[in-house]
């Protein structure tokens, strides 16, 4: 028999209510880390509005970071007080199992194609501002990151929302690669979000 997470009628409408707020929260400030790497926004290349007015403060990954999840750490202890912690954490991982998994296919979408190789290159040379990493393997058939320093870990332990930051980014690595390529499996057992001095991400191509 499948688990319900929520049985009570007025706990769902508590969670339908403020669970967009959480998911708006990500999306909008998806697009201002973009606007702070890359300088001008793209679609504002002709002001129409004063709403579309580019905003003179210059903001540190750290500080657009912590801007990015600091709503997401509100709505999740809003939903312990209504659900109890134990919950929340089970409902997030769910979420971000979801989420993560329909991105990953949506990736493979977008490349030539949805192998192996293609998947682990992004970790090869990406992700410089926001992580401190080194391959300690690196064949066709596993890839091995280790990763001592990571700037979701950073914003969410600073907040003192670790198991938070766990359930709604880390839990997620998971999936994503098995959404990319069911093939693709990931296996680690430290993280920084829990308190480890590194994550260990080790990537399988199951043939």
């Amino acid at each position: 028999m499948e688990k319900r997470i929520v049985t009570d009628p007025s706990r769902r409408k508590f969670i339908t209510s403020i669970f967009p707020a959480c998911a708006l929260t990500c999306i909008g400030t998806h697009g201002l880390v973009a606007a702070t790497r890359h300088g001008k926004n793209s679609f504002l290349q002709e002001q129409k509005h004063k709403f579309d007015k580019e905003l003179d403060r210059k903001l540190t990954n750290r500080q657009v970071m912590a801007m990015q999840y600091r709503g997401v750490i509100q709505v999740a202890r809003a939903l312990e007080k209504e659900m109890g912690k134990e919950k929340t954490i089970e409902f997030l991982k769910k979420a971000t199992a979801e989420r993560m998994l329909n991105y990953g296919k949506t990736q493979a979408g977008r490349m030539p194609n949805n192998n192996f190789d293609t998947y682990v290159n992004q970790f090869r040379s990406g992700y410089a501002d926001s992580l401190t990493k080194e391959i300690v393997e690196d064949t066709e058939k596993a890839f091995e990151l280790k990763v001592t320093e990571c700037i979701w870990a950073d914003a969410f332990l600073r907040a003192k929302a670790g198991d938070i930051g766990f359930a709604w980014v880390c839990f997620g690595d998971y999936s994503w690669p098995q959404g990319f390529n069911p093939k693709i499996k990931m296996i680690r057992d430290k993280t920084l979000m829990e308190g480890d001095t590194l994550c260990n991400h080790r990537y399988i191509w199951e043939v």
